[in-house]
């Protein structure tokens, strides 16, 4: 538990030792404001944070992986991993401590939007129980992105692979629940194999959870998409220790 800490920590550190998290911060509020507000917000005349959750997916495709690039990609660039790894650590607590301190550094992201529901709540009356399912939503969806991401910031030396690798698998399960994408899908494959695929992606899970569904199967399969992901970044990077 201690070298978990201690790698949680210097991670965390880290983020704030560099001007990244405050230009990565700084873009992900104004983005995330943006989109919310450019999506006839007022000309709705109700008072809910549906555009800003229907719009988080698309950002946090982008954000999250420029976020995860780093993790194992720099360590394995610039050679401090071989120190990290030659430390009294195991492979799992480096890797936990690292992933579970980027996804602190998200929620610390997903908290400074909190202007928006505060807003919200001054024009009219909205539904807090959503509100507050749609961030539970968006933390577990942020952890989905994250572990992606690591496992490719583990398997390559170059961020900007690791990133367009992320970006690419994260618009994926993505857009694999969106109803054009299963309307394209429909004409020319049998209708349980895209249900199947529709049950793949981020889109139909989260959007279960923002609409203040909170179901088994939606969390297991975010907790379970997680667990695979970072297991797979402990192994190659366990690999990579034994090699």
């Amino acid at each position: 538990m201690n070298s978990f800490m201690a790698v949680f920590k210097r991670e965390l550190k880290g983020y704030f030792t560099t001007p990244l998290a405050y230009v990565f911060l700084v873009i992900f509020l104004f983005f995330s404001g943006y989109m919310m507000f450019r999506e006839g917000f007022y000309e709705m005349r109700q008072a809910d944070m549906r555009v800003f959750f229907q719009n988080l997916p698309l950002l946090f495709v982008f954000m999250v992986p420029s976020t995860a690039m780093r993790l194992w990609a720099e360590e394995r660039k610039t050679g401090s991993i071989e120190l990290l790894l030659t430390l009294p650590i195991t492979v799992r607590q480096a890797v936990l401590g690292k992933f579970f301190a980027a996804w602190f550094f998200l929620a610390i992201a997903l908290l400074l939007t909190l202007p928006a529901p505060i807003t919200v709540c001054y024009l009219g009356e909205p539904d807090i129980g959503l509100i507050i399912t749609g961030y539970l939503g968006s933390l577990f969806m942020a952890g989905g992105f994250l572990a992606i991401g690591s496992f490719f910031s583990a398997a390559s030396k170059n961020q900007v692979i690791s990133f367009v690798l992320s970006v690419v698998t994260c618009a994926v399960l993505v857009f694999a629940g969106m109803p054009t994408t299963q309307n394209f899908l429909t004409g020319f494959l049998p209708t349980g194999l895209v249900g199947a695929i529709a049950k793949l992606s981020f889109q139909t899970h989260f959007e279960n959870i923002q609409r203040g569904v909170i179901a088994l199967k939606d969390i297991a399969y975010f907790v379970l998409l997680i667990i695979g992901w970072v297991a797979a970044c402990g192994i190659v990077l366990d690999e990579r220790k034994t090699s």
